[in-house]
This record gives structure tokens, C-alpha cells and sequence, in this order.
């Protein structure tokens, strides 16, 4: 059976995508790149690999975004084949194959597959790939499409399809095709079944403090069990599937419905549950077996069909990995699912006749939710797909064909990540370090941690708590240790972590007579994290709060709460009582000896003196620190360097206002300015930048002074200020720009000039009235480049009129503001003719006659 063909007649009955199979093989025949584009559960996923098959004498390679979906794919073809399981179809999943050498047709998840090009860039024995459900636009699966595309340069008899449910088919068929030629496209469409849409809102917030709430979750399995009985009343054959964010949700509302309804089979289908587990719910049930309620994760959105589905309920919400850039976290969150999502998830009721879809939300909320997904490659840590990159010799993925560039602020977190891993070189190439570490199937980081911490704690520790971090295990009270505690005694059965964890321990060396115990289990984590190791420095009523060495405060509750030092291995943002008012919350940790965190932190410590300029005077204090945890702190004296370089600091940060201006530095400074600005060189720039780019030329002797320990307060600017003065011009700055203007009435006024920093105001005299009594011509500085303008002032000293033009105001304004002044002041002068008046600075009874 194995040399013969794969049967497409059979295969193919009853699936819709079968009537597709022409317009793809006359794709084929014109070129070996080709997007195919069919909704869920038409079959594409099980008829275009044998198609494939009976046109390429290699292995065909489909991959899928999850494990399941993997391994469902494969059996569900081998069964339909007629073969056995890992003859002519098989899989290959993180921890588990089953193929052959006679073996065709080979399910993987995108991560297998890419690590296996790093060991085979040329994919011997390989004749084609399917990158299936491109549309959840995986981070994985898109750094697959840009390694196949480079792939396919160097052998153009490699056949690449790309398979999604719903994606912009044009685009990537651009990515995967060439600039000159894009791939062809097939698109594959079927009449849908009627849809009934129905909502069903909560009375109360989906999400709190903690995440998705406890109410929501009660709503949930309440609109569950009440729309089920509803529909089986009727139509005893059908099952219902239930859409929740993530496993402890699903766990939550699937105990909810068997405590409510007991005739119910209600089923989990998540990645946590074993392999078993999860088949059993993809393949279906008997028609004599009670209806069922299958309640997933996102698992079943696309990439999976669960049959005999005629009603979904949906909670509208998704579990997304996101990056806070500020605190140098990237984790899951729960948020509002994206519009698409949920029309997939909808779409799993109508797949075999018409169905109903109940949302647990209003209208409005589902109409404000995103419209599609973020590409994951936009929010996701990309520490890993860095490393791989590197390895490929696409530092930074210069060169290859992405469906999107990686985040530049992201990119550049992740290759200093790999730098202080000794994984990249300058040049952002993969080192022997960085390749051997890529072997390692987990995020570089644990690799790390499970090849150095392997000698300090015994591989089978250091493999189970990797095993532990790298999984989907949910961690109670933020506790790795006994989280440990509970899987090695199968209180928390998970099979995938013990075959993870085995496997792990055999790609480091066995290490005889090394036993740590679970106390190791934080030394492990900080080997990952140092930057993630954590003091305690507040208690509160029912927690604490935490500095990290990273500088993020976050906060946790539980027994390890009271531990002086942690090593964090989830952090995430949030809000309300449990962040304890940090912004952020640990999820997963473990406690950690002093000698531990040294160990593992020895990169990060400092001891140095830290010089600042605060309240006017340099203080300095010899400080032990562990990235931004301050271990010890004592005064000492500054140098004088450290002292200059602390004043410069402040002034950089703060400006020149940490100085106390006297009144004749601060008129020399805008008398210069102004100078400056009508003359421009060799007159100084003295406005703030100006003076804060030539700190040395003209304030080095008071730095010196400052650094000694000289308040700022007894500093006068002015000697400063005129170091600055250009030799011989300065011998011109009185006539330029003098301090005092002498006004017919014999009075010298100060000159107020502008702020050094106006770049338009013009100096101002403001003078009485009465003592430019015939003045006609305006005065005007700076080689007459600037008129005076003037505040003409009432013998109170108040404004009655602004002008540059004195001739103008005589021979006009002045006759109003006579009028309206001169009974309000009648002890001074107020000449019908201010031309032939003598000035005065005096009232009637002094005036000179």
C-alpha cells in the first residue's frame, strides 16, 4: 500500500474543496508557488497534500500553527487513506513523531520546521511545503514564509503553497512569489449555511484585577447550559462549543456546566490536555451519546474542526501576547477577541447546516472590538525568532521576503537580549554560542539557564523547571517550586510537561552527584532572567511589592510574597488591588538564596560612586547595586570629575534655573542676546542651548567650584558671562546695547531687554509721559538696527500708550489720552502742545519754566 497513490476520489467525498483541486493542479503546472484561500472546514487541509504528493516524488511537509492541530491533520488523513498513522501520513509535534521512511505526507508544527532548516537549509529530500493557516499571522509561520522564499532561489523545484481560511490573498501571494511574478491564487468559496446571531450580555465587567471574572464566567456557562438545552430539546444530534481566552477559563466554565446540567458530556480542548484527550474530542461522538459541550480555547477558531457543532457561544475575548516597551515585559493578556476571530469562531456552527451563535456581549462592545489580530510578530518578544534569524545569516531578517518587517524598538530589545547570551557577535551574526544554544527548542533564555544551571542543580531540576516555564502550566500563587511539587507528584497530571522536561534533560551532559532540591529552582530562573530578579521593599496588607533589577516595581500575593529575594519568571502589566499600586503583577517565581541571585547576577553588579547636583550642591554616595536594586549606599566626597560630570547632568536635565541669576548677570545675558541676534558672530549665543552646549568655555572655573562642594547660590554669572565677550567688539557693547537711555527730562531709564530665549521682542523704556515732552525722533540700538519701543506711563506709573514712533504720537494719540488724563491728574502738566512743553519728571508746581 505504500507505493501507491494517494486515492483524491475517496479522500476527497463529501468535502467541497475537492471541486477546487482542478484550478489548483492547473496553478501547479504553471508555477510551484501558489496561495489557496477556502473557509474552515471545506478540506483543504486534508486534499491539497496528496494532490501535492501524486506531483513530487519528495516528502511533503504541511505545517500548522498548534500541536493538535497537527496531529489531528495526520490522523484524520491517514484515516481516510486507509493507511496507518506514520506510513504514508505521519507527524511530527515538539516531543512527539510518528513517521517513516515510507512516510509522504508530514504534519508539523511551523517551530519544528524551522529549526529543522537550520540543520537542512536546502530541505533534502523535501519536494514541497504547505504553510497552512497563514491568516492567524503566527510569528513562526511568518519567519517560515521568508526562510521558504529565500529557500526557493536556490531550488526552483521546491513547491510552496500558502493555505489560510481568510487572508489578504494578493499580498502574500507578492511575499511568496517574486517581484516580477506574484504566486497564483485559488480561491475556494461555498454558499454558507444561515447564521443566527444572538447576544447575550453580561450585568456585570468581563475582566477585573485578576482577569477574566468570576460573575463573567457564571454568565457564560449559564447562557451555555440555557441555549444548549434550547437546541437539543430540538435537535438531539447537536453539539455545542464554547469560546474562552485561555485553559483556567475553560476549566472554570466547563465545571460551571456540569455542576448545572448533568446530562450533559462536557469536554476541555486546550493545549494543556494530553494528546489522547484532545483527539478524542476531534473525532467526534456516537449518535447514542449524550450531546456534547466542548469548551476551548482559540484552538478551535481555525486550525481544528470539531464536528456535529451547530451552536456556538462565544465569550468574545482572546488571550494576545503584547509588549510593554516601558517595563520590558512581553506576555499574555486577556482582551476583546478581533471582530474576525470571532466570525471564524461563529463560522464552526455552520459548517454542517445552519447554526446559531450566541455572543456574551452587547452590539456596541463587539462593534468596538479590533477588526482583525495583530500580527504576532508586531507584539511578541522576539528573542527567539532573533536567534533564528541570525543563525540563518538574516541578521535582523535583512534580505528575506516578510509579510512585515520586525519592530524596530523590538528587534533591538531582542539582540541585546542575545548579546549579553554571548549569542550574536557586533555584527548581529549567531556565534558557536548562539547556534548551539538554538538547538535548544525553547526561547534562548531557558536554553541558557538549562545548559548552566544543569551543573549547578542537576539536569533533571534544571530540565523540569524549563520544561515548566516553557509549557502552558498554569502556576498557583505565582509558586514555580511547587508548581514542580505538584506535577512530579501528579497532583497536576500533565503529560506534555513530563515528555517535555525528558526530553530537555537529554540534550545536556547527566550530572552524577549533583542534587539541589527544589531551592534550585529559583537559581535556574534568575540563569533566564537576572534582569528579572526582584527585592522585596513593601509589604502590604495581603502581598508585596517588588523591585526588579530591571527597574520594573511589580507586585504579587501568596506565601512567596514573603520572601526577601525572587526570581520572576512571568511578569505582566495590570491593574487594581493586586498589582499593589505597581502597574504590574508576577505571575511565576520562585524564592532565591542571597548567594544565589550573586551567582546568577554577577553581570549586573555594580559599585560605584554616583555623584548628583541636588538642592544646589553635589552630593555623592558610594552605592552597590544590582541593576536598579540598591544593595548599600554611604556618603563619600566626590572628585572632581565625578563632581563636573554630576553638575553637567543637572544642568542638562534641568536648565540654567539651578542657578540663582543676579540681576546683572541675568541684564548682561539679554543684552548679549540681543546683540546676538541682530549681528549674529562673533557675538556669543547665550540662549540656553547656546550656553548649555559650551559649559567649558565660559563656566570651567565654577564647575571646578560647584564639584568642590560651592552652592550654587554663591555663584554670580556675570564674571562668567563676560568671558564670552569677543575681543576687541566687546570694547562696543555699552554703545550697542547700553544699560541706562538718558530721556530729554535729563533721567536715566533702565533698559529692559528681552528674554535670551525671544527670538521677536524688542527692548522697552517705560518713562513717564511728561518726560519726553517734545522728543520726536525714537532712539534705536544696535547700530540703529533695533527702535526703542516705549511704555509711555501716567504719573502713577500705569501704561496709557506703547509706541516705536514718538513724532506720530504727539501729533495724534496724545490729544486723547490728554483729554481723558488731565482731570485725573491735574498736579502735572498736560500741554496742548507737547512739542514746545519743557519734559519734567515733576508735577506743575516744579516744572522749570
Amino acid at each position: 500500500m505504500t507505493s501507491a497513490a494517494f486515492d483524491l476520489a475517496a479522500i476527497g467525498a463529501g468535502l467541497s474543496f475537492a471541486a477546487a483541486l482542478p484550478d489548483v493542479a492547473a496553478a501547479l503546472d504553471v508555477d510551484h508557488a501558489v496561495v489557496v484561500s477556502a473557509p474552515p472546514g471545506t478540506g483543504k487541509t486534508t486534499l491539497v497534500p496528496p494532490l501535492l504528493a501524486s506531483r513530487v516524488p519528495g516528502r511533503v511537509i504541511v505545517t500548522q500553527p498548534r500541536r493538535v492541530a497537527a496531529r489531528a491533520a495526520a490522523r484524520r488523513l491517514a484515516q481516510l487513506d486507509g493507511s496507518t498513522l506514520g506510513e504514508r501520513v505521519g507527524f511530527t509535534v515538539r516531543g512527539e513523531r510518528s513517521v517513516g521512511p515510507s512516510t509522504r505526507i508530514e504534519f508539523v508544527t511551523a517551530g519544528v520546521l524551522l529549526r529543522r532548516l537550520l540543520d537542512d537549509p536546502g530541505l533534502d529530500g523535501v519536494d514541497a511545503v504547505i504553510i497552512d493557516e497563514v491568516h492567524e499571522r503566527a510569528l513562526e509561520t511568518d519567519l517560515l514564509i521568508g526562510l521558504l522564499s529565500e529557500v526557493r532561489l536556490l531550488r526552483d523545484d521546491l513547491t510552496l503553497v500558502a493555505m489560510s481560511a481568510t487572508l489578504d490573498a494578493a499580498r502574500i501571494a507578492g511575499v511568496i512569489g517574486t517581484d516580477e511574478r506574484p504566486a497564483a491564487v485559488v480561491e475556494h468559496a461555498v454558499p454558507a449555511f444561515p447564521l443566527t446571531e444572538r447576544w447575550a450580555p453580561s450585568p456585570g465587567p468581563r475582566l477585573d484585577e485578576r482577569g477574566v471574572s468570576w460573575e463573567f464566567l457564571d454568565h457564560v456557562a449559564r447562557t451555555t447550559v440555557s441555549a444548549a438545552r434550547d437546541l437539543t430539546r430540538d435537535d438531539p444530534t447537536a453539539d455545542v462549543l464554547v469560546f474562552a481566552p485561555g485553559a483556567r477559563e475553560v476549566a472554570e466554565i466547563a465545571r460551571r456546566v456540569r455542576d448545572a446540567d448533568g446530562s450533559y458530556d462536557v469536554r476541555e480542548l486546550h493545549g494543556q490536555l494530553p494528546a489522547a484527550a484532545q483527539d478524542a474530542v476531534i473525532r467526534g461522538r456516537r449518535a447514542s451519546d449524550p450531546p456534547r459541550i466542548i469548551v476551548t480555547t482559540s484552538l478551535a477558531e481555525s486550525s481544528l474542526t470539531v464536528p456535529g457543532v451547530r451552536l456556538v457561544v462565544d465569550s468574545c475575548l482572546a488571550r494576545q501576547p503584547q509588549r510593554d516597551a516601558a517595563r520590558g515585559m512581553t506576555g499574555l493578556v486577556t482582551t476583546a477577541a478581533p471582530r474576525s476571530s470571532c466570525v471564524q469562531r461563529a463560522g464552526r456552527a455552520t459548517r454542517q447546516g445552519p447554526g446559531i451563535v450566541v455572543r456574551c456581549v452587547d452590539e456596541r462592545t463587539y462593534a468596538a472590538a479590533p477588526a482583525r489580530p495583530a500580527p504576532e510578530i508586531a507584539v511578541a518578544d522576539l528573542t527567539d525568532a532573533a536567534l533564528l534569524l541570525a543563525c540563518w545569516g538574516a541578521p535582523g531578517g535583512a534580505g528575506l521576503r516578510l509579510i512585515d518587517p520586525p519592530p524596530a524598538d523590538s528587534l533591538a530589545d531582542a539582540l541585546t537580549v542575545l548579546g549579553a547570551l554571548g549569542a550574536i557577535d557586533d555584527e548581529g551574526r549567531a556565534t558557536v554560542e548562539g547556534r548551539d544554544l538554538a538547538r535548544i527548542p525553547t526561547d534562548p533564555r531557558l536554553a541558557r539557564a538549562l545548559r548552566d544551571g544543569s551543573p549547578l542543580v542537576g539536569a533533571a531540576l534544571a530540565a523540569d523547571v524549563v520544561a515548566l516555564l516553557s509549557g502552558d502550566v498554569r502556576i498557583a500563587d505565582a509558586d514555580a517550586a511547587q508548581a514542580l511539587v505538584a506535577l512530579r507528584s501528579g497532583r497536576t497530571p500533565d503529560a506534555r510537561w513530563r515528555t517535555d522536561a525528558d526530553r530537555l534533560r537529554r540534550l545536556v551532559p547527566a550530572t552524577p552527584g549533583v542534587r539541589s532540591g527544589l531551592d534550585g529552582t529559583g537559581l535556574v530562573i534568575a540563569l533566564a532572567f537576572p534582569e528579572r530578579i526582584a527585592q522585596r521593599v513593601e509589604r502590604t496588607a495581603d502581598g508585596a511589592t517588588f523591585l526588579l533589577a530591571s527597574g520594573t516595581r511589580a507586585g504579587m500575593r501568596g506565601p512567596l510574597a514573603a520572601s526577601e529575594w525572587i526570581a520572576v519568571a512571568d511578569v505582566t502589566r495590570a491593574a487594581g488591588r493586586a498589582a499593589a499600586g505597581s502597574g504590574a503583577i508576577i505571575r511565576a517565581a520562585a524564592a532565591l538564596s542571597e548567594a544565589q541571585m550573586e551567582r546568577a547576577a554577577q553581570h549586573l553588579m555594580t559599585d560605584r560612586v554616583e555623584a548628583a547636583f541636588t538642592n544646589g550642591r553635589v552630593q555623592a554616595r558610594r552605592e552597590r547595586r544590582i541593576g536598579a536594586i540598591l544593595r548599600a549606599s554611604v556618603p563619600v566626597r566626590a572628585s572632581a570629575d565625578e563632581g563636573r560630570d554630576a553638575v553637567r547632568r543637572a544642568l542638562q536635565r534641568d536648565g540654567l534655573g539651578v542657578f540663582a541669576w543676579s540681576e546683572a548677570a541675568d541684564t548682561l545675558r539679554r543684552r548679549l542676546s540681543l546683540v546676538r541676534r541682530e549681528l549674529g558672530d562673533p557675538w556669543p549665543d547665550v540662549s540656553d542651548a547656546g550656553l548649555l552646549a559650551t559649559l567649558d568655555a565660559w563656566l570651567g572655573p565654577e564647575l571646578d567650584a560647584l564639584a568642590a562642594g560651592t552652592p550654587a547660590a554663591r555663584i554670580d554669572l556675570a564674571p562668567p558671562l563676560r568671558r564670552l565677550l569677543p575681543w576687541p567688539e566687546a570694547s562696543r557693547l555699552d554703545a550697542l546695547v547700553p544699560e541706562r537711555l538718558e530721556v530729554p527730562s535729563g533721567s536715566r531709564v533702565r533698559i529692559g531687554y528681552p528674554d535670551a530665549d525671544d527670538t521677536s521682542a524688542r527692548p522697552v523704556v517705560a518713562v513717564k509721559l511728561q518726560e519726553c515732552f517734545g522728543w520726536a525722533e525714537t532712539p534705536r540700538l544696535v547700530d540703529d538696527h533695533v527702535p526703542v519701543l516705549f511704555h509711555l506711563l501716567s504719573p502713577a506709573g500705569r501704561p496709557l500708550a506703547v509706541t516705536d514712533d514718538l513724532a506720530s504720537f504727539w501729533s495724534g494719540p496724545y490729544a486723547q489720552v490728554r483729554a481723558e488724563m488731565r482731570g485725573r491728574y491735574p498736579k502735572h502738566p498736560w500741554p496742548e502742545d507737547p512739542w514746545s512743553a519743557a519734559p519734567t519728571r515733576h508735577t506743575k508746581n516744579r516744572t522749570p519754566r
